[in-house]
């Protein structure tokens, strides 16, 4: 795989249970719930939506952002 840089994952916690989803669409097929409590690696935000690793479930795909916690700082 060619990668012209590399990104370090921001982590945050799934705060309402959502799936994981293998596309930015919301319709996109579920890959697995995430439940609340859940981390999730954040390798980038993009309209709403963040990509990144469930490593719990060792998956990569799509969350509704305002699903993940935000630092409080």
């Amino acid at each position: 795989m060619f990668a012209p840089h590399y990104a370090s994952c921001v982590q945050r916690v799934v705060i309402s249970a959502t799936g994981l989803r293998e596309g930015a669409d919301p319709e996109s097929a579920v890959l697995t719930d995430l439940k609340t409590g859940d981390v999730f690696e954040v390798l980038e935000f993009v309209k709403g939506r963040a990509w990144g690793r469930a490593p719990g479930a060792g998956l990569v795909g799509y969350v509704d952002a305002d699903t993940l916690s935000w630092p409080t700082a």
